[in-house]
């Protein structure tokens, strides 16, 4: 293999380290995530950016060295669809995080789980209806078209 199969794959791989890392140095500091000033529904999407960050910082690494298969676009259109939902539930563990501010009041703690839950269950359910039409056609028999 020449140098030209490599030099793509690092360059991605900076950008997702970048993806990952510059988030928590950006945010994770009295400026941001422990700044006494910042109401909860301030942190709790601050949360949701750095975890977005992570999740598609690593996404980038997995798809950058990982080889394709018949199923890589089941996978990736999966990971991809599920992204923002699967960082907006971790965003509720980040610290001082709420969801929602005064004056709002919900009267539900986890009111963003009623869309996340959801959601990914629609996720879930797209990606077995898809797996089980390809491995149906690849088994000779095609299933639903």
């Amino acid at each position: 293999m020449t140098i030209l199969y490599y030099v793509p794959r690092l360059l991605l791989t900076l950008v997702a380290l970048i993806t990952i890392i510059a988030p928590y140095i950006a945010d994770y500091n009295t400026t941001h995530v422990f700044n006494p000033t910042w109401p909860g529904h301030a942190r709790f999407h601050n949360g949701q950016t750095m975890s977005l960050g992570v999740y598609l910082g690593s996404m980038t690494l997995w798809k950058t060295w990982s080889s394709t298969s018949e199923q890589d676009r089941l996978w990736t259109a999966t990971v991809i669809a599920a992204a923002y939902y699967i960082t907006q539930g971790s965003a509720y563990y980040y610290p001082g995080a709420t969801a929602w501010d005064p004056p709002q009041d919900f009267g539900v703690p986890y009111v963003h789980l009623y869309v996340v839950v959801p959601m990914l269950a629609l996720v879930g359910t797209a990606h077995g209806l898809e797996q089980w039409r390809v491995v149906g056609k690849a088994g000779g028999k095609e299933k639903g078209g």
